[in-house]
């Protein structure tokens, strides 16, 4: 297991059925590719035995995006956070499969890594697709992306390096668009909205969404220098 889990600041632990295939990568690889949750900074280098920069993935779900961004993105270095054992489950097993030596999972809160386990001005971009986006008011106060995590977010980048989000709520993009926009390091690579990045593939999510007829918009800030 990657980790016995704390209270959960950021996410809701999902349920769902986890296959016995994912189990049995849970029992198996998990000692290879997690990373446990260590009160102080890690040595990014010293993890992936390399000096490429790293990408942070927020909630990667079951890991489809990640292991098709880290598999033709060999000379980059990924990490995915994220408490959904069954979707942990399934990208060890792509790790696995597509003998992907470049992605490392850490089962964690992501606000208590990235405060404890990130150093300062280490990471190359945030990739956040999709992340629950709270929709009633009152739980407005529970989306990741705002003041002052987005603060956080841009301590841990490097000059230069960005934040990329994707959604299909309008009403969190809107938000998320003024959180980022009132972050004091970071500015809007684009006038508003970003145009889709070629290089993410769809998730199923996704598609499914744009299936049933919601638009998908993406966000994306670059640190200053």
């Amino acid at each position: 297991m990657c980790r016995d889990q704390p209270s959960i600041k950021s996410y809701v632990i999902r349920g769902g059925r986890i296959t016995k295939a994912q189990q049995r990568s849970l029992d198996t690889l998990s000692g290879i590719y997690c990373i446990p949750f260590s009160d102080s900074p890690v040595d990014l280098g010293a993890i992936f035995d390399n000096g490429n920069p790293v990408t942070i993935e927020i909630g990667f779900g079951m890991g489809d995006a990640t292991a098709k961004i880290a598999s033709v993105n060999t000379q980059k270095n990924y990490i995915g956070i994220d408490v959904f054992r069954a979707g942990i489950g399934r990208l060890l097993m792509e790790i696995e499969k597509q003998n992907l030596a470049n992605i490392r999972i850490i089962e964690y809160d992501v606000k208590a890594v990235l405060e404890n386990m990130i150093p300062a001005g280490s990471i190359a971009a945030f990739h956040i697709f999709f992340p629950d986006p709270w929709p009633k008011k009152r739980q407005n106060k529970r989306r990741l992306v705002q003041l002052p995590f987005t603060k956080l977010l841009a301590s841990r980048l490097k000059t230069g390096g960005y934040v990329y989000m994707v959604s299909d709520n309008q009403d969190y993009c809107d938000f998320a668009l003024a959180e980022l926009d009132a972050s004091p390091a970071l500015y809007n690579a684009y006038a508003k909205f970003a145009p889709r990045q070629d290089w993410r593939p769809p998730t199923k999510f996704e598609k499914k969404a744009r299936a049933s007829g919601k638009d998908v918009t993406e966000l994306f800030f670059v640190k200053k220098p």
